[in-house]
């Protein structure tokens, strides 16, 4: 059993960190917001119950396939 959850935690930190879906993110930079699904910490983080693929959009269009959600970020369709 604890080989099998040793085999779980490595295949998550091999997933690039980009990519993964995520119930916690920073907020991105020059945004006091958070974007669509997450709320706000009232901190530099956004929270959300459910988990997103989420990217930021680093001030360009988001890629084919994801959908812009604001506050510096795209969202997996």
């Amino acid at each position: 059993m604890k080989l099998l959850a040793a085999a779980l935690f490595v295949s998550a930190l091999a997933v690039p960190g980009s990519a993964l879906a995520q119930k916690k993110i920073p907020k991105a930079q020059g945004h006091n917001q958070c974007p669509l699904g997450y709320v706000n910490t009232l901190g530099t983080t956004c929270v959300s119950p459910i988990y997103y693929e989420m990217m930021p959009t680093n001030g360009e269009a988001c890629p084919s396939g994801w959908m812009n959600v604001g506050a510096g970020y795209c969202r997996k369709k």
